[in-house]
């Protein structure tokens, strides 16, 4: 019986390693139609100058300036949404360190099986084990630093409205907001800040800052400062109804969590019960 109970746990727990493989190497799994409309409607062309001088100040601001390439790096120079992830769990090492860290993990159950009296073929189960570790604390990170930014997001919008109101223009209030709030949206609004100092358009620095951040609000603000920009309007009056719907949004599903609490609580007795 304990050995069907090991092998059931451990295909478990391969599942789980391979939807979060999938889930983090294929990138554009966070898009949803939402997002790709929104996309869409906030598209703009960019010329080869400005491009290159955008790229050149995101690897500046990036540090790529001082990375090395190594074996492992092309190998994972195709996992593109590997750096993003990493990226937004504000896990600042790179790709391939955390690889190589995901290897030695598991070179490292292999070992301790080795020189224990466990048989050795359990190593690499307990290698799987222990590469779990990193990607657990990876995704833990990722799920908080997001979700702490959803919060700070109606604040935020606030803050910019009250800025455009006393006159500040719209880059000014991101260095306010960059300022006056808490990271990980402070750190965010800060780096949009940096790159518009370093000469890339208010735009796309919006843009990118979307792109990094899979936030469906963050995703409505960009939208509504690209298309203000464009065909003008009162965006202070703008951001204010978006931040008053981001709390109202956030109401209800308190509301929705409250009410349901009891049935979820009594699904997790049940199927603990077994």
């Amino acid at each position: 019986m304990s050995g069907i109970v090991i092998v059931i746990a451990v295909g478990i727990f391969v599942a789980s390693l391979v939807a979060f493989a999938v889930n983090v190497m294929v990138p554009g799994t966070d898009s949803n139609s939402t997002e790709d409309r929104l996309a869409a409607m906030a598209s703009r062309r960019r010329g080869g100058a400005a491009g290159d001088e955008a790229d050149n100040a995101s690897l500046l601001l990036a540090g790529g300036l001082d990375d090395k390439v190594t074996m492992l790096s092309k190998l994972l120079e195709n996992l593109p949404a590997l750096a993003d992830y990493l990226d937004q769990a504000d896990v600042q090492i790179q790709p391939s360190k955390f690889a190589f860290i995901c290897l030695a993990c598991f070179a490292s159950g292999i070992g301790i099986c080795a020189m224990t009296p466990v048989p050795i073929l359990l190593g690499p189960f307990l290698g799987a084990l222990l590469v779990g570790l990193p990607i657990c604390w990876v995704m833990m990170k990722r799920k908080r630093r997001l979700a702490k930014f959803g919060k700070q997001m109606p604040e935020a919008l606030e803050l910019l409205g009250r800025s455009l109101r006393a006159g500040h223009s719209l880059n000014a209030g991101f260095g306010l907001v960059a300022t006056e709030m808490e990271a990980p949206l402070a750190a965010e609004f800060g780096r949009a800040f940096e790159e518009q100092n370093f000469g890339i358009p208010l735009d796309e620095a919006i843009e990118d800052m979307a792109k990094r951040i899979p936030n469906m609000d963050l995703r409505f603000f960009a939208t509504a400062v690209i298309l203000q920009r464009q065909t003008g309007g009162d965006l202070a009056e703008i951001l204010d109804k978006i931040g008053t719907l981001i709390r109202e949004r956030f109401k209800i599903w308190g509301q929705i969590q409250a009410l349901t609490g009891e049935g979820r609580l009594s699904g997790i007795v049940l199927l603990a019960l077994p």
